[in-house]
């Protein structure tokens, strides 16, 4: 699937012609525009003029040096990106530069692939920065809602909107978290409100095969590659061409498995293993770690370049005990997943169960929560979830003295009442609708309307 994107133009700005010239022939055959500057006064009026997607700026002009002219093309255009070219002589001026917002630096003589990989991500960057700027320039005072994510909480809140500046953008993203947050439910909500959503969101679990299944599994292989082997298999590269591909727990994935990865995310061409054929892909990458990829880069265990390819945008997904007023708006959706899965009636979540339920540390996350109620509404006697029917550890937790007056149980029956107003807001008023869904009978709905005095 072909897709029609604007081409990327490219000020070079250097008062060395040659040097321009060569630049300008190399960006060209990665397939963008160049537009040359021999000064920095001339780039600052070209700046003003025309739009640039990013600058490479050189430091030691005759004219109008690089450091002046990145002060002007910032106060012109405080989101475009500016790379910094400079001898050894000039990293200080570099690093000054960044300091004010340049977006990077590199040392002449260039190496070229790294070249492109500080542009491509500049590229990214700019592109996310640009849609952020129309996002925040539209009024909009409601939370931002998503159909799968579920919390109101404000680290979730932060997320979400996060996730709806970046979903539209093609840049790649690295979603980091504890196991059990979450991490593919961002990937897919990041796929669905993408210009990508009607091609296909492909799925790997980059922790789950061994190397050479691994490889098989992502580019495919030709007849007879290995044993076993008895025809021709596309990999989830061209499964997933024209949509997404997550690559879950990227982190454990071999040093040998990383260089082939980056070169497809540069070059966005493969071969099958075993072939020689040369398959142009056009695929937007996700990532997922529960790793500190940072701290494995230093400890040589995942590669730099890769990492800095991958982590254009990082979302981060809190853990659950960072954000336990989503408790109850989880509770209620698990309970009523579970109820209609194993034709079970829940008239209410009993005060100490839901008390027990937000108080628990939640190391598996949501993860755990979502089991913990589908054993509860398994194992529930009579009409109500009670503390009986969940696991040991939280049954037995130690009690904990609440902060205040206004601590768990006001948050948590603000909570409650924001959901049966979502709830009710979702199904037009309807409420014996709204009651199925919150799994509660519709005679307990309209006692907990009367009780936050809300207009039935």
């Amino acid at each position: 699937m072909s897709r029609v994107e604007k081409q990327v133009t490219i000020l070079v700005v250097d008062d060395e012609q040659v040097h321009r010239y060569m630049l300008c022939s190399m960006f060209r055959e990665w397939g963008w525009k160049c537009v040359e500057a021999d000064d920095g006064r001339t780039a600052v009026e070209a700046v003003s003029k025309a739009a640039f997607d990013a600058v490479l700026m050189d430091v030691r002009m005759a004219k109008m040096d690089g450091m002046e002219a990145f002060a002007r093309i910032h106060a012109l255009q405080p989101a475009l990106p500016v790379v910094i070219m400079t001898a050894y002589s000039s990293v200080d001026d570099a690093v000054e530069a960044m300091k004010h917002g340049a977006h990077d630096y590199l040392t002449k003589p260039l190496d070229f692939d790294r070249l492109r990989l500080t542009l491509t991500r500049a590229l990214d960057h700019h592109q996310v920065e640009e849609k952020r700027r129309q996002v925040k320039g539209k009024e909009n005072t409601e939370p931002v809602l998503s159909s799968s994510i579920i919390g109101n909480s404000p680290p979730m809140q932060e997320l979400l909107e996060m996730i709806s500046y970046v979903a539209a953008t093609e840049a790649t993203v690295l979603i980091t978290g504890e196991s059990g947050t979450g991490k593919e439910l961002v990937a897919a909500e990041l796929h669905k409100n993408s210009d990508r959503h009607d091609g296909p969101f492909v799925k790997v679990n980059c922790a789950a095969l061994a190397e050479t299944l691994l490889e098989s599994e992502l580019f495919g292989h030709e007849k007879g590659a290995f044993t076993g082997a008895d025809r021709r298999r596309e990999g989830k590269f061209v499964q997933a061409d024209g949509g997404t591909l997550f690559l879950d727990e990227i982190g454990e994935t071999t040093q040998a498995m990383q260089v082939k990865l980056l070169r497809v995310l540069q070059e966005h061409e493969l071969q099958r293993v075993g072939g020689e054929e040369t398959i142009k892909v056009d695929v937007r990458i996700l990532a997922a770690t529960n790793r500190d990829l940072a701290a494995e880069v230093k400890a040589g265990n995942f590669r730099e370049d890769l990492y800095y390819r991958l982590n254009v945008v990082t979302l981060f997904v809190p853990p659950l005990r960072e954000r336990k007023g989503d408790i109850p708006l989880l509770v209620a959706h698990f309970v009523r997943k579970f109820a209609e899965k194993n034709r079970r009636t829940v008239e209410a979540v009993t005060p100490r169960c839901m008390e027990l339920l937000v108080q628990y540390g939640w190391p598996g996350n949501v993860r755990e929560l979502e089991n913990a109620i589908e054993r509860g509404v398994i194992l529930m006697r009579g009409d109500q979830l009670s503390e009986k029917s969940l696991p040991l550890p939280i049954q037995k937790q130690e009690e904990k003295e609440p902060e205040n007056n206004a601590g768990p149980a006001s948050s948590l029956q603000e909570a409650e009442r924001l959901l049966i107003l979502q709830t009710l807001e979702e199904t037009g008023g309807n409420k014996s609708e709204a009651a199925r869904r919150l799994g509660i009978t519709r005679k307990t709905l309209q006692n907990k309307l009367q009780r936050y005095d809300v207009a039935g």
